[in-house]
């Protein structure tokens, strides 16, 4: 598993030429793809799907810097959060580029809320985003959750669920109605 010690030898991740992240975005984004990397060595999961992994990893938050007005007319979506909008607007962004592999775009879609009809790679990508390292808050608790993924992948994506759905209500969030669905399919 990724750990602080491993910091020094995060992957270079290639993004596409249209992304918008900072420095410490792109940090974020290396963390997850060595996450999702070190699930798939573990998992011996097929050469293709472990690529479907590390470009959903890669992709998922290319536009997360980008301005409201940008999200929004990428998006045509001017009901939803700003902060939902980034996963959309980057799965258009990579349809009209030429990807095709729709469980590939479904993950980047819809990682911020979840999604029922997932694949392994949304599902993957939804853990990896919420337990990469660098994120401050319940250190131990997501280590031990990301340490258990590769020998108990469906247990620790309902509790991954749980504890994103907790946060939210605990900081006066909103539950998308996708959240919701997802929650209900996994309990």
């Amino acid at each position: 598993m990724v750990n602080a010690a491993m910091s020094d030898t995060l992957p270079h991740v290639v993004l596409p030429p249209w992304a918008v992240v900072t420095d410490k975005r792109r940090a974020h984004i290396a963390r997850v793809v060595a996450l999702l990397r070190s699930w798939a060595t573990a998992m011996a999961i097929p050469v293709d799907e472990a690529q479907a992994w590390t470009d959903a990893g890669a992709w998922h938050d290319a536009v997360r810097d980008a301005d409201e007005g940008t999200l929004r007319a990428d998006t045509g979506d001017s009901d939803r959060p700003v902060g939902m909008l980034h996963g959309p607007a980057a799965a258009l962004r990579l349809a009209a580029d030429g990807e095709r592999r729709q469980d590939v775009l479904d993950a980047i879609r819809w990682h911020t809320v979840g999604q029922c009809e997932w694949s392994r790679v949304g599902r993957a990508l939804y853990m990896a985003d919420f337990l990469e390292p660098g994120r401050a808050f319940m250190q131990a608790d997501r280590a031990f959750l990301a340490r258990s993924v590769p020998g108990a992948f469906d247990a620790a994506f309902r509790q991954v669920v749980r504890m994103r759905i907790e946060w939210a209500i605990r900081e006066g969030k909103g539950l998308a109605l996708e959240t919701v669905a997802l929650w209900e399919q996994v309990r």
